[in-house]
């Protein structure tokens, strides 16, 4: 059978709203994502209803990277991608580094080993840098992959904040890079703040109108606190896409 029109795959670990998967939408690669792995209820459900509307190809979702059956996985995977728990390394956080319990580094690490991608790509903080980035630099290397890393923010691609953020990117060899051109063009947009979706345009800053005149009070946004702790944990596809790009080209 002819595979070389198969699209690659990616297995996507603490997937959020899928921002880095649409930041390789937006790079240009295309790809499928065979499985996601996301604890957290809203954001299941985002991803839950854009499989619904369409707009995401149907895939399972597990509920615990601990226990993700990485071994039914082996040698099917192009492409891991994930923006693990940045709370263990955050400079707005206690930062314990190892001794978190939202430390997920080790069992990524795991699974990685376990499926055997082409590729991993990464998302974190910028206090990674200072803790823990090394250990995972050095991990990575150590199981056979060629590492490099980037600070990516979200101002360089037209958003109004700034958004620093560290991105990791692994290769085992060239395979990948004669399935798919890596020198693509980024295109400009914005994240849909109501529904975690992506639209052409550029970043733009828009007033509220449902904000009356009792303070402190929004009408009209359901599951408010909900969607600012999504958006808020969220990888900008924008800023990854512009990682995947320059990343791919050290290599």
């Amino acid at each position: 059978m002819d595979t070389t029109k198969e699209l690659p795959t990616v297995i996507s670990f603490c997937s959020g709203y899928g921002g880095i998967e649409r930041g390789l939408d937006l790079a240009g690669i295309k790809h499928r994502v065979i499985a996601y792995v996301e604890i957290e209820a809203f954001a299941i459900a985002n991803l839950v209803a854009k499989m619904e509307e369409g707009t995401l190809d149907p895939a399972p979702i597990f509920t615990d990277l601990k226990t993700f059956p990485a071994h039914l996985f082996r040698d099917c995977v192009d492409i891991i991608t994930g923006g693990y728990p940045c709370q263990p390394f955050s400079m707005a956080g206690d930062r314990k580094g190892t001794d978190d319990p939202r430390h997920l580094w080790p069992y990524i690490r795991e699974h990685v080993n376990a499926i055997r991608p082409t590729r991993v790509f990464f998302e974190n903080v910028q206090g990674h840098i200072s803790l823990g980035l090394s250990t995972v630099i050095s991990d990575l290397e150590e199981d056979g992959f060629k590492t490099t890393w980037g600070i990516f923010s979200a101002r360089e691609v037209g958003a109004p904040q700034e958004r620093k953020r560290v991105f990791i990117l692994a290769d085992t060899d060239d395979t990948f890079s004669k399935r798919e051109s890596l020198s693509c063009r980024v295109v400009e947009e914005h994240t849909d703040a109501n529904s975690g979706c992506t639209q052409s345009g550029r970043f733009t800053s828009q007033q509220w109108l449902c904000e009356p005149s009792v303070a402190r009070v929004v009408d009209g946004s359901p599951y408010r606190v909900d969607r600012h702790r999504l958006l808020g944990n969220a990888v900008v596809p924008q800023t990854a896409a512009k990682a995947w790009q320059v990343l791919s080209q050290k290599f």
